[in-house]
């Protein structure tokens, strides 16, 4: 935590405003307390301050309206919540209105630190001035926004990015929900730390708990070695885990265990081991039907669901098909050492009318397919070069 920052402390308990400022002015920070929200903006209106701490029930105006003010008039200043009454949907409106986190009253006092630890140090000057663009650098696919609908999902992850909530990407399949989540993860202050994708659904039952969570030697049959798991292999990092409506019964509950403890369990060890990894989830199912069906813990998707994002599909935004077909070209024609093609009218027609099934990455195939399909003195892409069903579809 930077030393000498200043800090808002905004609470109409005084032994709750005297804890917190003995605790943070003996770390070297300078801070300033206020007993309601009104007094708050008027210490803001008059001074500059790197971190606001406010509880929510208070006389008048209350900290989520207060926090809502100093989002619209300073955005750069993170605010960390504080309540008695912590739910789940209070949490989302909270994030998604700019809050940096929530916590729940009694607090933890290192707890607290922590979390305004990293308020005060998560996000440099740099990372303030991407968060701008439209298009976020992931160094591979980048998360392209043109379409208000995209633009709504980037704003989102902006503002979830440096919290620690648990965050559900949903979607039809080929949407870019892995890309979303790198987005998440490059906006945020473990971007130089790991970030582990794994896809539930494309490993087997019997495998999927031991590269989750890691084994000791011996734990089964040609265990010779110790391993880790991807939880330990992304600690301070992000884990994506893909397809999560995949995972089987006895996978969930030890899930639900590491969302709750902060710590893992190598199979075979009887030692947990603390971890901090930001989670991040995907699918394509209702998990809200297989609860019902009785194939997945609610109690887990709550834990998993603090924060949802849905993507819509590429058909209900055909804003972002030609920007996106135009990337995808520049990529492929670097792979096939050759210029990129331009996308003329008639194509541009037949991409908007087809209805992409497969999303975003039918599109990419697609373009791919063309480039490789294309005479070497070709300027354009023409409408043969596309597949017959998306030639029809015009």
């Amino acid at each position: 935590m930077s030393k000498h920052s200043k800090i808002l402390i905004v609470d109409d308990e005084l032994n709750i405003r005297r804890i917190l400022q003995m605790a943070f002015e003996k770390v070297g920070h300078q801070v300033s307390v206020a007993e309601d929200a009104h007094n708050a903006l008027q210490l803001l209106e008059n001074n500059t301050f790197d971190l606001v701490i406010t509880d929510v029930t208070m006389p008048g105006m209350n900290g989520y309206e207060l926090q809502k003010i100093i989002h619209e008039n300073q955005p750069d200043v993170p605010v960390v919540i504080m309540t008695a009454y912590g739910t789940i949907p209070q949490a989302v409106a909270a994030i998604r209105n700019g809050a940096f986190e929530y916590v729940t009253k009694p607090f933890d006092l290192d707890q607290l630190k922590k979390i305004a630890a990293s308020a005060l140090d998560g996000e440099s000057a740099p990372a303030k001035s991407k968060k701008k663009a439209g298009k976020v650098d992931l160094g591979g696919d980048p998360f392209l926004a043109v379409s208000p609908a995209m633009k709504q999902v980037l704003e989102t992850v902006r503002q979830v990015a440096d919290s620690k909530a648990t965050i559900m990407i949903g979607g039809e399949s080929g949407v870019g929900k892995e890309v979303v989540s790198q987005a998440i993860h490059t906006l945020s202050s473990r971007a130089k730390k790991p970030f582990v994708a794994v896809s539930c659904a494309a490993l087997p039952d019997t495998l999927l708990e031991s590269e989750l969570f890691g084994y000791e030697k011996g734990a089964f049959t040609g265990a010779n070695g110790s391993k880790i798991g991807r939880f330990e292999a992304a600690n301070e990092g992000t884990l994506f885990l893909d397809e999560i409506g995949e995972i089987p019964h006895l996978v969930q509950v030890k899930l639900l265990r590491v969302l709750q403890e902060r710590e893992i369990e190598r199979l075979g060890s009887t030692k947990p081991t603390k971890i901090d990894v930001r989670l991040i989830t995907a699918t394509h199912r209702d998990l809200r039907a297989a609860v019902e069906q009785g194939t997945f813990r609610l109690d887990l998707l709550y834990r998993l669901q603090v924060v949802e994002i849905l993507i819509p599909p590429l058909r209900e935004r055909i804003e972002d098909i030609v920007p996106l077909a135009e990337l995808f070209m520049t990529k492929y024609a670097a792979e096939n050492s050759r210029d990129r093609l331009e996308i003329g009218p008639q194509a541009t027609a037949s991409l908007h009318a087809y209805s992409w099934p497969g999303n975003v990455r039918e599109l990419e195939n697609t373009i791919e397919r063309a480039m490789v399909l294309a005479p070497s003195s070709a300027t354009e892409l023409e409408v043969k070069l596309l597949p017959e069903r998306i030639q029809k579809a015009a």
